[in-house]
């Protein structure tokens, strides 16, 4: 069972490594789809507003010359190349004041953080194809610089001045005519956090379905494991339930072999007692409480029960002190339950001498049972109680039993509204006190 729990245990685990691989490839490709929607959706946006930009602004320096005498007096080395890049920038202000507007109130109400830049690329005089520039200029850029820039688009347009042929109506002269290549570049600094928040419900039914698969699988590993708990117990009763009842057998048969030799008048009423108790062990294995119909017991009923202690136990001395002379409102049966379940525990563990006070005072029984066995340690006096539970030594039981002995000994005490102490100390031995209330 243990070597097929750790076959289940190795499956599911390779089982769900898998599954949570395939949920994360998953993931990640919905992620790597989603960022593209969005970058593309910015870059239509971007790249149409600019285009839309370079047209107005081609279409104004058609009617003015004033940019193509800019890079005239510039490719003639008239001005420097500071007095050309100022003049760009100057130039290029109503665009970039106009493109910064449409980012921010296009792109900002949807949690966008975008940064742009736009670039000339190169200025190439069209008649000899001489370069006017030789890196790009940048004309525009936000206050975010660029990291990981996207390019939003290429383009190029041409400036030129322009010249009416009066000897031939409508035809235009160009003269100086270059050509402007530009390009605009993008970056939005937050797209994963962006990502991650439209994918939010996603990531949240994944995560939900991989707890329920997980959460499902551990409580099917309890459920097999206390299965199994419950199984070994079951074995446990089977294997050890005969020597629950080695006791009163083995007295009878004493009490018999007695018999046979000679009449002894003590013999019928321990063989009675011995039936007796054989009939409370089988109550006591089908039913926890007390008994509907209960005979009382009387003060000369203590004796009875060491008596029948020391014919099945002939090595271990019995000393009782019973001090009680009345009738007292308990089951008898059950009284003799706890003294015999306590005195025979302590013979199971080592002990050769038992000493037993019964006594009564103040309406109020007290049982006291102490033994020179081997005792416990102080860590197993919370759990002597439990039902089932044997005290163990490198988890091997040394001593036969179902542990249901102490367990009756509480349950009888504690639906009498009494209670239970016990003290021991290891190699030494063990006491245990009891003291229940009544009512005449």
């Amino acid at each position: 069972m243990i070597t097929k729990s750790k076959i289940l245990i190795s499956v599911f685990a390779a089982l769900f490594l898998l599954l949570l691989g395939i949920q994360v490839y998953f993931m990640y490709k919905t992620y790597q789809v989603k960022e593209r929607d969005i970058y593309r959706s910015v870059n239509d946006g971007l790249t149409n507003y600019t285009d839309n930009l370079e047209d107005i602004q081609e279409a104004k320096e058609r009617n003015d010359d004033s940019l193509q005498e800019i890079i005239i007096q510039y490719h003639n080395k008239e001005i420097n190349k500071k007095d050309f890049l100022r003049y760009f920038i100057e130039n290029r202000k109503s665009a970039r004041e106009r493109l910064v507007h449409y980012i921010d109130s296009r792109y900002q109400k949807d949690g966008y953080e975008i940064s742009a830049r736009i670039r000339y690329l190169s200025i190439v005089h069209l008649p000899d194809s001489s370069k006017v520039i030789t890196e790009p200029i940048v004309i525009f850029e936000t206050q975010d610089k660029l990291k990981n820039p996207r390019i939003a688009s290429n383009g190029s347009w041409e400036t030129s001045t322009t010249k009416r042929n009066d000897t031939d109506k409508g035809h235009i002269e160009k003269k100086n005519t270059f050509l402007v290549k530009t390009q605009t570049d993008f970056e939005i600094r937050n797209i994963k956090s962006i990502v991650f928040k439209e994918l939010t419900l996603l990531i949240i039914c994944c995560i939900i379905l991989l707890s329920g698969v997980l959460l499902l699988y551990i409580f099917t590993i309890r459920n097999l494991i206390q299965q199994q708990k419950q199984v070994e117990v079951l074995h446990n009763i089977v294997d050890n339930i005969s020597h629950e009842f080695k006791t009163p057998i083995a007295t009878l048969k004493i009490a018999s072999k007695a018999l046979k030799k000679e009449w002894n008048p003590e013999t019928l009423p321990l063989i009675d007692r011995q039936i007796s108790r054989l009939e409370s062990l089988m109550f006591q294995l089908h039913k926890d409480e007390i008994p509907d119909e209960i005979t009382a017991i009387q003060p000369e009923d203590w004796n009875f029960f060491i008596q029948d202690l020391s014919v099945t136990y002939p090595n271990t001395d019995f000393n009782l002190e019973n001090t009680v002379s009345q009738e007292l409102p308990f089951d008898k049966n059950l009284m003799e339950t706890v003294i015999k379940n306590l005195c025979e525990n302590s013979v199971k563990y080592g002990a050769s001498i038992i000493e037993i006070d019964v006594r009564n005072s103040s309406q109020q029984l007290e049982i006291e049972v102490s033994d020179n066995g081997q005792g416990m340690e102080t860590k197993e006096l919370n759990n002597i109680f439990e039902k089932f539970y044997r005290i163990q030594n490198n988890n091997i039981h040394n001593s036969k039993g179902l542990g249901l002995g102490l367990y009756f000994v509480k349950k009888i005490i504690t639906n009498y509204s009494g209670k239970i102490e016990v003290s021991s100390q290891l190699h030494t031995g063990s006491t245990f006190k009891i003291s229940i209330p009544y009512e005449n």
